[in-house]
C-alpha cells in the first residue's frame, strides 16, 4: 500500500473532504414531493444507460443519511460536498419551495455540523427539473433566471449554517455532453444550442451568486472540470487541435469567469455554429463577479493526436498509455499538479479546492469481507502527492475532496463503475469502508494530529511546540 504524501505537506487549515451528487446517491425519486429531473427521463429512456439502470434507488441516501453521516465522522472528514436536487426543492423548477425537500437538506446540514463536518453545498449537479427542459432547457435564457430563484430558496433555508457554496458542477458537461453529443441528459444533438447552454449556465452562475450573497453566503464559487490537453507532436494541425480542446474545455469558462470575456480564438472556432447572439448587455459583468473560490475537478488529461475537423472543436486523441482506470482513463497525477500551477500562474490568486479527484476500479468484496482496492489507494496517494508539490510551489490550494464518498449511479454507465472509498452493496445497501477509505482516514488523522501537536503548549517551556 502506498505511503503517500506526508501529512505535514499540507497547511494546518487544509480542508479534507469527500463529495457526492444528489441523483447519484439519494434515490427516493418519487417521494415527498420531488419532481422529475432530466436524468429521470433520460435514464428511463431505453438504450440511454447501461443495463437500463436508473437513479430511482441509487445508494438510498435519502433514507440512510444518518448512518452515512456517522460513517463520514468515522472517516474523520472535515467537510462533505453534496448537491441539492433542484426538483426536490422546486419540483417544476419555478414557484414556491417544496418544504419537505428543504427539510431533508436542513436535517443533513444539522447532522453534519453536530459531527464537526463542514457542509459544502453544490446547487446544481446536472438534475435540471424536466419541466424547465420542456420549456427549452439551458439553451433558453429563462433557465438562468429560474436557477437564481432556486438559489435564493436554498440559501434562505440553509444560509445561516452553510459557509461554502458552489453554484454549478462542471457546466462543460451540462452544455456539451447534454446538448451536443447527447451522451448525458437531456440527450440532445444540437451543437449550436449547446453553446447557448454554456453561456446561460455561466449567466445562471452569476445570477445565483448574487442571490447567494444577498442571502448571506460567505464563500461562493463554481466547480469546473478541467481537461489539460497536450499535443502528441509538433505538427501544426495537432498543436492547433490541442489549442481548441483547451479553448473549449478550459479557457471558455475560465476566461468568462475571471477575465470577463470569451477567448477570441474560441469565438472564432465556434463561428460556424453561432454568432453569440444570446449574449445580453451586462451578462459579462454578471458572470465575472469575483469568485471566493474555484473548485477544480480533475481525473486525467488528454493527448491530442490529429484534428478530425479542422476549424471545429472536434478532435481525435491518442490512446491512453500506462495504467488505466476502469473508465479507460490514464492515471496521470502529474497532470493535476501542472493544472494547479497553471491556474495560479495564469488566473491569479484564486483560492483553489480540488473538489473531485478519484478513480473507478473493479472492486470486489474479499473472503475477509474487506475491499482491498490497492490501485485506488495508489491513485489517491499519487494525486495528493502532486497536490503537496503544488502547495510547496506556492499554489493556494485550500482543500481536497475525494470522488466519491461511496459507490453510486455513474450516469450513463449505470452501476457498472465504482468510484467510492466506501463500497455499496446495491442489493442490501450495506456499506463497507474500502482500504482506500481507511488510508484516507489515516492521512486525515495524521494531519490533524500533527497540527494539534504543533499548536499545543510545550510542557517544558510553555511555548508552542514546533
Amino acid at each position: 500500500m502506498s505511503a503517500g504524501p506526508e501529512a505535514g505537506a499540507f497547511p494546518p487549515d487544509f480542508l479534507w473532504g469527500a463529495a457526492t451528487a444528489a441523483y447519484q446517491i439519494e434515490g427516493a425519486a418519487d417521494e415527498d414531493g420531488r419532481g422529475r429531473s432530466i436524468w429521470d427521463t433520460y435514464s428511463h429512456t431505453p438504450g440511454r444507460v447501461r443495463d437500463g439502470d436508473t437513479g430511482d434507488v441509487a445508494a438510498d441516501h435519502y433514507h440512510r443519511w444518518r448512518d452515512d453521516v456517522a460513517l463520514m465522522a468515522d472517516l474523520g472528514l472535515g467537510s462533505y460536498r453534496f448537491s441539492v436536487a433542484w426538483p426536490r426543492v422546486q419540483p417544476g423548477g419555478r414557484g414556491p419551495a417544496n418544504q419537505k425537500g428543504l427539510d431533508f437538506y436542513s436535517g443533513l446540514v444539522d447532522a453534519l455540523l453536530e459531527r464537526g463536518i463542514e457542509p459544502w453545498v453544490t446547487l446544481y449537479h446536472w438534475d435540471l427539473p424536466d419541466e424547465l427542459e420542456q420549456a427549452g432547457g439551458w439553451p433558453a435564457r429563462d433557465t438562468a433566471d429560474r436557477f437564481a430563484e432556486y438559489a435564493g430558496l436554498v440559501v434562505g433555508a440553509l444560509g445561516d449554517r452553510v459557509r461554502f457554496w458552489t453554484t454549478l458542477n462542471e457546466p462543460w458537461c451540462s452544455a456539451f455532453l447534454g446538448y451536443a453529443s447527447g451522451a448525458h441528459a437531456p440527450g440532445r444533438h444540437e451543437p449550436a444550442a449547446s453553446v447557448a447552454a454554456a453561456h446561460h449556465l455561466l449567466l445562471g452562475h452569476g445570477l445565483a451568486a448574487q442571490a447567494l450573497r444577498a442571502g448571506g453566503a460567505e464563500q461562493v464559487g463554481i466547480t469546473l472540470n478541467f481537461t489539460p490537453a497536450l499535443p502528441a507532436d509538433d505538427h501544426p494541425a495537432v498543436v492547433d487541435a490541442a489549442r481548441r480542446v483547451d479553448g473549449l474545455h478550459n479557457r471558455f469558462f475560465l476566461d468568462a469567469l475571471v477575465r470577463g470575456r470569451y477567448p477570441d480564438d474560441v469565438r472564432a472556432d465556434l463561428a460556424a455554429l453561432t454568432d453569440f447572439g444570446f449574449e445580453g448587455d451586462g451578462d459579462a459583468a454578471t458572470i465575472a463577479a469575483p469568485l471566493d473560490l474555484l473548485g477544480v475537478n480533475y481525473y486525467t488529461r488528454q493527448v491530442v493526436s490529429t484534428s478530425a475537423m479542422p476549424g471545429a472543436a472536434v478532435v481525435e486523441t491518442s490512446p491512453p498509455e500506462g495504467r488505466l482506470t476502469e473508465m479507460g482513463w490514464a492515471v496521470d497525477p502529474d497532470g493535476l499538479g501542472d493544472l494547479l500551477r497553471r491556474l495560479h500562474r495564469e488566473y491569479g490568486d484564486l483560492s483553489l479546492y480540488v473538489t473531485e479527484n478519484g478513480a473507478a476500479f473493479a472492486d470486489v468484496v474479499a473472503a475477509d469481507d474487506g475491499v482491498h482496492d490497492e490501485e485506488r489507494t495508489a491513485y489517491l496517494a499519487a494525486h495528493l502527492g502532486s497536490c503537496a508539490a503544488a502547495i510547496a510551489d506556492g499554489v493556494p490550494l485550500r482543500g481536497y475532496f475525494v470522488w466519491s464518498l461511496m459507490d453510486n449511479f455513474e450516469w450513463a454507465h449505470g452501476y457498472s463503475k465504482r468510484f467510492g472509498v466506501v463500497h455499496v452493496d446495491y442489493a442490501t445497501q450495506q456499506r463497507r469502508v474500502k482500504d482506500s477509505g481507511r488510508w484516507y482516514a489515516d492521512l486525515i488523522r495524521a494531519h490533524r494530529a500533527r497540527h494539534v501537536a504543533a499548536t499545543s503548549p510545550s510542557r517544558s517551556t510553555g511555548r508552542a511546540a514546533r
